[in-house]
């Protein structure tokens, strides 16, 4: 027999998770970049996993406080997106795209290589560094909440800020998206040539752009390791591809679409990974093993989103008028 409890379960728990979280905050990123820019950024991964190490190597190697290893992490962001930015800004879209993904799958073969195993752990990753952060901990000790969601006082702490960081970065990229200033990104992204020819730099608008949604992935790489160690594993190509296809579910060019996204994302992908797991054992798929199972539900995730994209190709939260840009 199946049990639904459990699957049912361990789906609600990803309403919230900080993996939820932290896959929100990333594509908000995006959203920043392509959404409302216009930008193909393909390495958003690359800044994920520098705020991963940003605040695990400063925190392990150094000793600082979590506030000093925030810093190290945004300030690596926003060197990344200097490097990336000031070659390819000023040329057509796909070379911004072919340069991130390169930049992001370089950093994480770097950080893999025993060369700098002393400082990165290599391909074993960090571990243990939350200890500062985990010290501000206002939460009692011990387990609580209720249904699905009973958590232990340092995961509820940990979901806690992922939450409210995302909020706060939905919160500023809407006053921002109302501004002057988004009004002229929005415009960079319709037609940057008219945008120029108003008199506005568009370099300098398109380099802040990547600079914000960079920032928001950092912090999302920050939010991702926070209740597990950091791996170079973690940061692969795909996780962009996956954050892609979160921010298109929820709709590009909106501010709730990327949360809405990432968590009916999470909730299928738990779901269809219980049940085909179990689907199996109970001897329902007696020609699949665990392993091709768990390839399964991202096929099946596949098929749930492309009928949303079809049906609602706007996205979930999007709107008619985005539909041509995304197109």
């Amino acid at each position: 027999m199946i049990d639904w409890g459990a699957i049912f379960g361990n789906a609600a728990v990803e309403l919230i998770s900080p993996t939820t979280a932290a896959y929100a905050l990333a594509a908000l990123g995006l959203a920043v970049h392509f959404g409302f820019t216009g930008l193909l950024n393909f390495g958003q991964a690359g800044f994920m996993l520098l705020g991963a190490y940003g605040y695990a190597i400063p925190a392990l190697k150094l000793g600082w406080p979590w506030w000093a290893c925030v810093l190290t992490s945004v300030l690596a962001s926003v060197i990344f997106a200097l490097i990336l930015g000031i070659p390819t800004l000023r040329l057509r879209a796909d070379y911004l795209a072919i340069v991130t993904i390169a930049a992001a799958e370089v950093l994480r073969l770097t950080f893999t290589t025993n060369e700098f195993q002393a400082v990165t752990g290599s391909a074993n990753g960090l571990s243990e560094y939350q200890r500062d952060l985990l010290s501000l901990n206002p939460l009692p000790d011990g387990r609580y909440g209720f249904g699905p969601w009973v958590f232990s006082d340092r995961a509820w702490f940990f979901l806690i800020i992922g939450w409210i960081i995302v909020i706060l970065a939905a919160l500023l990229t809407w006053m921002l998206m109302r501004s002057p200033w988004g009004r002229v990104i929005k415009g960079i992204r319709e037609d940057e040539d008219a945008v120029r020819a108003l008199g506005k730099n568009v370099y300098s608008y398109k380099m802040q752009s990547l600079i914000l949604g960079g920032l928001f992935g950092t912090f999302a790489g920050i939010i991702f390791v926070l209740p597990r160690a950091v791996v170079p594993s973690y940061f692969q190509p795909t996780l962009t591809f996956f954050i892609y296809a979160i921010l298109l579910l929820g709709g590009a060019a909106t501010i709730l679409g990327p949360i809405v996204g990432s968590i009916v994302f999470w909730v299928l992908l738990s779901f269809f990974s219980g049940f085909i797991a179990r689907a199996v054992e109970a001897g329902w798929l007696p020609f699949m093993t665990q392993v091709q199972a768990g390839q399964i539900r991202f096929i099946l995730v596949g098929v749930a989103i492309m009928l949303l994209v079809v049906f609602m190709p706007q996205g979930i939260m999007g709107n008619k008028k985005e539909l041509a840009f995304v197109k």
